[in-house]
């Protein structure tokens, strides 16, 4: 039996788990918020704040620890020098979980994970404007089809037949033969 076993397994071995929720932390804190399974991101919660927390400390010990969890140079020195300095007045509770629905390839329930204190960054959809300019660079930049040019016939020669016109393949006339 499992009995105080608190570890989410997430169905891999000790090490695959270790990396995979290392990666996840350090994506988390690269983009500010990433979309994971809801079990990943609850995985990944609690090693995410105790990053924060030894952010926080800002001691050396704390960032040789730190990065011996996560083993990105670039996402301790992002998680010491801005994440954790944003979240100086609060407790815990640096991140925030946001349930997406089922993911719809084969129904796992989806979650965004994000920091709290984070400045939200809305994504601006494009405007009309910028539309209408990527559709005219489109076109210019397609080469125009030309057409197939017969070739040309003098007056005084003359095809000796024309090929008969194929009919379609359910065997009715087309509409040039009618």
């Amino acid at each position: 039996m499992r009995h105080q076993k608190n570890t989410v397994r997430l169905g891999r071995k000790a090490a695959h788990r270790k990396a995979l929720l290392a990666n996840q932390v350090c994506s988390l804190i690269e983009h500010r918020r990433i979309k994971t399974t809801l079990a990943k991101a609850k995985a990944v919660r609690p090693i995410a704040e105790r990053m924060v927390t030894l952010g926080k400390n800002g001691s050396i010990h704390a960032r040789r620890t730190a990065f011996a969890t996560l083993r990105q140079k670039d996402a301790v020195k992002k998680l010491f020098d801005e994440i954790a300095p944003a979240s100086g007045e609060r407790n815990g509770g640096y991140t925030r979980i946001i349930r997406l629905g089922q993911r719809q390839s084969d129904s796992a329930f989806m979650a965004l994970i994000e920091w709290v204190d984070s400045p939200i960054t809305v994504e601006e959809k494009p405007t009309e404007e910028t539309k209408a300019k990527k559709k005219e660079s489109k076109a210019e930049a397609k080469p125009k089809e030309t057409k197939r040019e017969e070739p040309k016939v003098k007056a005084e020669e003359k095809p000796a037949e024309e090929p008969k016109k194929k009919r379609r393949w359910w065997g009715g006339k087309s509409k040039e033969e009618k």
